[in-house]
Parts: C-alpha cells; sequence; structure tokens
C-alpha cells in the first residue's frame, strides 16, 4: 500500500488525510502540537468548499452541525447599506449558501474521519517536524525518519518545507492589516431579539468590521484595519472599541460584550508572489504553505479543503511523478486568482482617504442598485467549482445505503 506522511493537522492537513484514506493510501498525519486544542473562532464555509466536502462524504454532517446563513448585506460604518444578497439566492445559483461554524468544530470533524478511516494512531501529536527529503519522500522528526510515497505540506504560512522546496523565493508579505477575532454568546449582548445581530460586513476609512451568528447562539465578530505588523494592545477590547466604538450598533454592543482575554489579534499575510508549482519531488503543498491569502473572500479554508480533494484524486504512485504534476496543474492558476481577488479587495477595504472612500461607496451601491446579484455574480468563478466526478459518492452512498 502506498503512504502518505501528511505535515500538520488543520484543515488542510486533515482534509488531505481523509481525501488520502478514501482513496487507498496508508497515511499518517503529524502535529506538531501536543492536542487539537478548541482555538480559533469562526469560519465560512461556502458552497465550493461544501462540495468538496461531499467528495469526502462529510458535507452533510458540516451542514447538519453549522450556522446556515441568511440575508448578508454591506454597510457603511455609519449603518447605510450599501449592497447585500440572500442565502435564497445562493442557494438557488450553486446548490448550496455559506455556511458558519467554529473552527474547532470542523476540525474535530475531520479528526473523526480521519481516525475512523484510518485508526486511532493514524494521526500523531507533538510531532515536529525538522527536515524533508523531497527527491526521496523522508520526513525526519525528533522521533525518528518515515518513509513515504507522498508527503504532504500543509504547515501553514510560514511553512518550512515550503522554503525548503523552493528556496530564495519571496515569503508570504504583510497585507497591510491586523485582524481581531472574537466569539460573544448572544445572550450576554442584551440586544433581546437576534434578528438584531444582523449577518452583515461593514466598511469604513481603512477598516471592516464583520458579524456572523454562528449555531448554539454565538456572535462570531472579526475586524481589520490598517495598522503596522507584530502590534498588540494592553486590552485589545479597548482597542477594539477606539476604533469601532463610533461605528454602527450593534458594533458596540457586542465589543462591550467581548471578553478581552478571549479576543485573538493577527496580522494578515498574502502570498502576492505565487510559487512556480505546488509540487516537488514527492512533497505537494496546501493550503496556506502554498497559497496563502487575505480573508476577505472568505476562502482560505475552501482552497485548502479543495487542495485536499483534489491531490486525493490525482496523487498516484504508479504515474510519472506520482501525478503531482497534475495537481500543480489543476491548482497553481485558480487559486493565484483567487489570492489576488482577495488581495484586491484588501486594498480597498484599506483606503482611508476620504474622496477614495467616498467613491468606493458610492460605486459600490450604486452598481448594486442597478445589480442586486453584484455580490453574487462576483463569486461566481469561485462558488460553481466542483470537484473531480470520480471522487463525489452516490447519492445513495451519502444517504448511507
Amino acid at each position: 500500500m502506498a503512504r502518505a506522511v501528511v505535515i500538520g493537522g488543520g484543515v488542510g492537513g486533515l482534509s488531505a488525510g481523509v481525501a488520502l484514506l478514501r482513496r487507498g493510501w496508508d497515511v499518517t498525519v503529524l502535529e506538531r502540537a501536543p492536542a487539537i486544542e478548541p482555538v480559533g473562532s469562526g469560519l465560512a464555509i461556502a458552497a465550493n468548499a461544501l462540495k468538496a466536502l461531499d467528495a469526502l462524504e462529510l458535507g452533510d454532517r458540516v451542514r447538519a452541525l453549522a450556522h446556515a446563513e441568511g440575508p448578508l448585506v454591506l454597510r457603511r460604518a455609519d449603518g447605510r447599506l450599501l449592497t447585500g444578497t440572500t442565502e435564497e439566492a445562493a442557494d438557488s445559483a450553486y446548490g448550496d449558501s455559506v455556511v458558519v461554524m467554529l473552527r474547532a468544530t470542523l476540525l474535530d470533524i475531520l479528526a473523526e474521519a480521519l481516525a475512523a478511516a484510518g485508526g486511532p494512531g493514524c494521526l500523531r501529536l507533538d510531532a515536529t517536524v525538522t527536515e524533508v527529503d523531497a527527491e526521496r519522500g523522508v520526513v525526519r522528526t525528533a522521533a525518528g525518519d518515515l518513509e513515504a510515497d507522498l508527503v504532504v505540506a500543509a504547515d501553514g504560512i510560514h511553512s518550512l518545507t515550503r522554503r525548503a522546496l523552493f528556496p530564495g523565493h519571496p515569503d508570504p508579505v504583510y497585507a497591510g492589516v491586523t485582524v481581531w477575532r472574537a466569539l460573544v454568546p448572544l445572550e450576554d449582548v442584551r440586544l433581546g431579539d437576534p434578528s438584531r445581530v444582523p449577518r452583515s460586513e461593514s466598511w469604513g476609512r481603512g477598516a471592516v468590521f464583520g458579524i456572523q451568528l454562528l449555531a448554539g447562539d454565538v456572535v462570531y465578530l472579526y475586524a481589520t484595519d490598517v495598522a503596522p505588523p507584530g502590534g498588540a494592545a494592553a486590552d485589545e477590547r479597548e482597542e477594539l472599541l477606539r476604533r469601532f466604538g463610533g461605528w454602527h450598533e450593534p458594533i458596540p454592543a457586542l465589543l462591550r460584550a467581548a471578553d478581552p482575554a478571549r479576543i485573538i489579534r493577527g496580522d494578515i499575510y498574502s502570498h502576492t508572489t505565487p510559487l512556480p508549482a505546488y509540487h516537488r519531488g514527492k512533497v505537494a503543498l496546501v493550503g496556506d504553505a502554498a497559497h496563502a491569502m487575505t480573508p476577505n473572500l472568505g476562502q482560505g479554508a475552501c482552497q485548502a479543503i479543495e487542495d485536499a480533494v483534489v491531490l486525493g484524486h490525482l496523487a498516484d504512485p504508479s504515474r510519472p511523478g506520482g501525478g503531482l504534476a497534475a495537481y500543480s496543474a489543476a491548482r497553481t492558476e485558480r487559486t493565484t486568482r483567487i489570492v489576488r481577488r482577495s488581495m484586491t479587495l484588501c486594498r480597498m477595504s484599506r483606503l482611508r482617504n476620504p474622496v477614495a472612500v467616498w467613491l468606493r461607496d458610492s460605486a459600490v451601491a450604486a452598481v448594486g442598485r442597478l445589480s442586486p446579484d453584484l455580490m453574487l455574480r462576483s463569486m461566481d468563478e469561485v462558488l460553481r467549482w466542483r470537484p473531480p466526478a470520480e471522487t463525489v459518492p452516490s447519492r445513495g452512498l451519502r444517504d448511507g445505503r
């Protein structure tokens, strides 16, 4: 049986492990952390990623445990509506809308699927990789070497494997904005009716504030603003209130209800110089290790799941090059376009000149009035993606028959 070693136990690595197990590989996933901790925040899973999860027979479970989105509106900082769309419109166009869930919940689903298919020893925790020999397929760890027919590098935005495979290639660069994320129980907000916490994204001068309602009446908040990299505040809630406290409700109320100790702050990076390929020797790169992108399109995790499904379909040790050249060909052009589109939106969102902001908002509102489905149509190429036909189980299999 062909053997695969996956470096990284995040969304991309666990998805790749499940995809390869389904195609008959012997899989070992190495995660450097001592446990898969319930850290992180909310995660949007769009129609394209739901179809990829269907190929892993996990799509329906994700839909059942996630919160299905309602209308999405884009507003100005003062609350004035710019444009919007609805869940029904997305479902009609793409067969799915967007579901939002805790990142930890998705990781649990993927880890359970990995253990069910490969056994409890399939995932090795506290396993730090020190070196990868791409030509021989050897992964070196403190506990010893592992030999593999395929090595999947899912070791994140600062991937050491990527740097070893493509020495001298530019790393992802700071996108100019910092992101804050938080989870707030709706009962702590004291707004009463949950409908008063709409799914929305609001744009101001250089800043964005997003609101998503998760299952269990938990509100997921995210905010970005122009800031030097590496910054930190003594009290991140006070920092957010300083930046967003004058924006429309319920933004100030949600921030006042947030626990300062549980606000996550981080800088956003993007792979502005695309890699020439997503493989070298016996190693394939997936997710942020291959194509780190800003969160403006909500596609970072979605593209990692797509990578995993396509890699599982194409990787074949009996083929010259193991099918990895075909994987690179299938993924580089698509993901490069998405990285660039996401970065374009990031640049638009960080505009600070009042005239430029007014022109941006006026243009979005005008086009939205002329074409109410603007938000959907702008994502058409991204959301219409479908996994390779051979990876999708029949409806009877998905239903357990």
